[in-house]
């Protein structure tokens, strides 16, 4: 381009020489040429002696001088230049250097799509390809990496006869790898084997190739045979140490990674840096990292891959303190941060639950002019879902969609991850509307089971779980059909336990049995502990635990919460008991568990005698969780003022929970002046909500003040606060159906109200006297009779007794209490020494009877509380 421009003006040096370069002999010539060459210092004074030899044709006269030219193009890398004055020399062996050099450059350049297409442009020019360049093109292919064109070349390999050359083989053996191939690549290193003509960097490259490809047990097994003293015997070097390291960190095969680490101290070859860091990596992923930390620190030479070997390593087991003292220690040392660095470190964070302390590190990694990548923003998202901090994942949502997303470089698979790390934030942000679009936006055929098992948990941990089953039938149903993980199983259990779906628990369970998850049992066994003991079957979760072979404290806390919350506080003291024993640790959560289960079983005694001792017997020291237990505990057995010298004498400040505890008692004992205190402590701590102003409301009406009642109805009205309506669900044959108080929109609403009048008659002619007092509204006793009639947990029964199968127990479950009452003990408890009645009835009317007379025992301490918690938004 430069010849058909303006010509340049001859700079200082140059003046002084191209006349007397001018009037040289001929024979002379070629020397002037070169020491003109040495002196030329810039690009600049390099394209004008070009120019003039151009001009004066003496470019071609003698075969150097192109190759002058070409080399100082080269040392001041200008490419194009290059190669149009390359495209200018006759085809031979001793000028095909200069095209191997650019094809090198363009591959060590991270360019291998230009580095073939310089390949492709020589070979057009007549140029034939010799035993140096198909390494480089084949690199090249291998980088792209396109199977295609990497087959392509070895089409001409074959073709020019250099099949049997030893670097070109090992270079199609890496090149096949890279590329996926790994049967061409297996088959290509056996050929080399039967030849004859492999070495130490063949087996480098097939060890190499299958452990690009995941499987590491073959890529032991074949550095085994290399090293095998009968049949080969190589001596391994520090690329093939580089290369099997990998593999027995991926395995896991931590004992076969010593014996390597043993063998590059005995050779020597410990002093590599590159193989210490592999030592120190595989040490760290199979979780020994004081066995990493021993090499870290022998290591006589370190650079930021040590380091960040052994940042991230701390970060993957869990031991963020350590991971971000040693993060905190490079900065000191003032050690070269990378992204690798600063993505263990937002890990590190985030993993805490550190959500703004992970953000803050992003921004100094941004001032520091590092670059994110996909890991980084998936670690920052989780340290925005960690903290509910939905203004700043939105800019990182933003920050995604200009810099990450979309790129035409970019692996499919790292946009999906960035996309599921959105979806999870959102969905933990209490955004679900919002992950729930970003999931719809994803072709079905791309998501993956991450993909599916992040909206399905947050779906499940914000309540909805209706809609979380729901996505997890579809997630089956679909064409292209994904096998569900642990964590989605554990997703769909944590969904049937809010929603007390026994039957679809089991269904689960038995799949979980039948694809034998054998390698996570116990993460999924936990929640099916879970989800046992809140749909109402403790028995059934006490089976799972006593068949479980290795158990940890998650598992007795689930077995413990279990119990407590079904009033089986002795049994659930026992498994403490029997827990202290085992060695397992005993911290906050396991007293929580305790004191709810006191609380929840009137051991008031037991819970005080553990709140008081649990600093001193077991070092723990009582949180605001702790206390809002204690004064439940003390609260429920009627001890106000005991509960209100507690909160007194709080160390830290009482929270919401802890005032809403006392309101609660408050309400349970009608003690009015005690609960407004506690309701305008509330106030004062802006936690506003439909539950507080119920109590409120609800103790009032206890006393019998209608006119605060209307008050508080009218102040919830006028600060827009809604109560939400109680309601309850049973499983029928075809599902679950959900009733209201007053509900009429069932199917079957006539045939159920009919019943329930029919059950009121027999048990009233029993001698049952409905007790009136439960309903907190300012109508007479007939009234208040109407309206127990129609509460969500009778029409629930009733629907249960019409479809169901006689003899099958029959669970209800409240939204409001969130707790399972199973039906079928209220029965055998209330009938247990009762004669049995002489009457014949149908197989629906004998359940009937023994259904209704429960009614007794079971709804005046659970149900007919309905009235009370609706009070204020159904009625009146």
């Amino acid at each position: 381009m430069f010849l058909t421009s303006k010509p340049l003006k001859p700079p200082t040096i140059l003046n002084s020489i191209i006349p007397n370069f001018f009037s040289t002999t001929p024979s002379l010539v070629p020397l002037a040429i070169t020491n003109l060459f040495t002196k030329c210092n810039s690009l600049l004074n390099t394209k004008l002696l070009h120019q003039h030899l151009t001009v004066t044709g003496l470019q071609f006269t003698h075969p150097n001088t192109l190759l002058s030219i070409i080399a100082k193009y080269l040392e001041y890398d200008s490419p194009s230049l290059t190669m149009s004055t390359l495209q200018h020399l006759i085809p031979s062996s001793l000028t095909l250097y200069w095209w191997n050099v650019m094809i090198r450059r363009s591959v060590k350049l991270k360019c291998p799509n230009d580095g073939f297409e310089i390949y492709l442009k020589m070979r057009r020019l007549g140029w034939r390809p010799d035993e140096y360049t198909f390494p480089f093109v084949l690199k090249a292919c291998g980088e792209i990496p396109s199977y295609k064109r990497g087959a392509s070349v070895h089409a001409v390999v074959c073709g020019y006869g250099f099949a049997s050359n030893v670097f070109v083989c090992n270079a199609l053996v890496a090149m096949y790898g890279r590329c996926g191939g790994l049967d061409d690549a297996r088959w290509m290193f056996d050929e080399m084997s039967e030849r004859g003509v492999g070495d130490v960097i063949s087996w480098n490259s097939i060890v190499a190739a299958y452990v690009q490809s995941g499987d590491s047990r073959s890529a032991l097994k074949l550095f085994v045979r290399m090293t095998g003293r009968c049949e080969f015997g190589l001596r391994p070097d520090a690329v093939s140490l580089v290369n099997v390291l990998p593999a027995c960190a991926s395995a896991g095969a931590w004992l076969r990674g010593k014996q390597v680490h043993c063998f590059a101290v005995r050779t020597g070859l410990f002093e590599d840096v590159f193989v210490g860091n592999a030592i120190v990596d595989m040490y760290a992923k199979c979780g020994l990292m004081d066995g990493a930390n021993k090499v870290f620190v022998g290591m006589g030479v370190k650079d930021v891959v040590s380091w960040n070997a052994m940042v991230t390593g701390y970060s993957q087991i869990g031991r963020f303190e350590d991971a971000l003292n040693l993060f905190e220690k490079m900065r000191r040392e003032k050690i070269e941060l990378n992204v690798v660095t600063w993505s263990a470190a937002i890990a590190g964070y985030a993993q805490r639950g550190h959500g703004y302390e992970a953000l803050d590190v992003f921004r100094e990694m941004k001032l520091c002019g590092s670059e994110p990548n996909v890991v980084t923003l998936v670690s920052l998202l989780s340290g925005c879902a960690s903290v509910g901090a939905l203004c700043q994942g939105k800019e990182t949502h933003c920050y995604a969609i200009k810099r990450i997303l979309n790129l035409r470089k970019n692996d499919p698979s790292d946009d999906l991850m960035v996309i599921n790390g959105l979806v999870d934030m959102y969905a933990k942000c209490k955004s679900v509307n919002l992950a729930q679009k970003l999931f719809d936006s994803i072709n079905p055929k791309e998501r993956n089971v991450v993909t599916w098992t992040v909206m399905i948990g947050g779906y499940a941990q914000h309540g909805e779980a209706n809609e979380a089953l729901e996505l997890f039938s579809r997630m089956l149903k679909q064409d292209n059909f994904i096998m569900p993980n642990a964590f989605t199983i554990s997703c769909v259990l944590m969904a049937c336990a809010h929603l007390a779906a026994l039957r679809l628990g089991r269904e689960i369970h038995a799949y979980v049995v039948r694809n034998r998850y054998e390698s996570v049992m116990l993460f999924v066994s936990n929640c099916l502990i879970d989800m046992y003991a809140k749909s109402g079957n403790v028995d059934a979760a006490q089976v799972m635990f006593d068949n479980m072979n290795i158990t940890n404290a998650v598992s007795w806390t689930s077995l413990m919460t279990g119990y407590g919350m079904h009033g089986r506080g002795e049994e659930a003291l026992q498994l403490f008991n029997e827990m202290k024993t085992t060695g397992l640790p005993i911290d906050g959560v396991t007293f929580l568990v305790v004191l709810y289960a006191c609380s929840h079983s009137g051991l008031v005694g037991c819970g005080t005698e553990y709140f008081y001792n649990m600093r001193k017997d077991f070092g723990v020291e009582p949180r605001i969780e702790h206390y809002a237990c204690m004064v439940d505990l003390l609260g429920r057995s009627g001890r106000l003022n005991e509960a209100m010298n507690l909160i007194k004498g709080m160390p830290m400040e009482p929270t919401p929970i802890v005032w809403l505890a006392l309101l609660s008692a408050c309400r349970t004992h009608t003690n009015v002046e005690l609960g407004e205190y506690a309701s305008s402590r509330l106030l004062e701590l802006e936690s506003e909500n439909d539950g507080s102003y119920t109590l409120l409301s609800n103790i009032y009406a206890n006393a019998r003040r209608w006119k605060d009642v209307a008050r508080i109805r009218s102040l919830m009205k006028h600060s827009g606060i809604r109560k939400r309506p109680g309601c309850s669900w049973v499983q029928g044959k075809k599902g679950t159906s959900t009733f209201f108080v007053g509900d009429r929109s069932h199917p079957l609403s006539q045939q159920i109200y009919d019943l329930l009048a029919n059950l009121i008659h027999r048990i009233k002619a029993m001698g049952y006297v409905l007790e009136t007092s439960y309903a907190l509204h300012d109508v007479n006793d007939e009234e208040k009779g109407d309206l127990l009639f129609e509460h969500s947990e009778k029409l629930a029964l009733a629907y249960g007794i019409l479809t169901s199968t006689p003899g099958v127990p029959i669970r209800i479950t409240k939204n409001l209490r969130k707790t399972a009452i199973e039906y079928s003990i209220a029965v055998k408890n209330a009938t247990a020494n009762r004669p049995p009645s002489p009457v014949r009835f149908s197989q629906h009317g004998q359940r009937a009877v023994l259904a209704a007379s429960s009614l007794v025992v079971v709804l005046e301490e659970t149900a007919i509380r309905e009235m009370e918690e609706n009070s204020g938004t159904i009625y009146g």
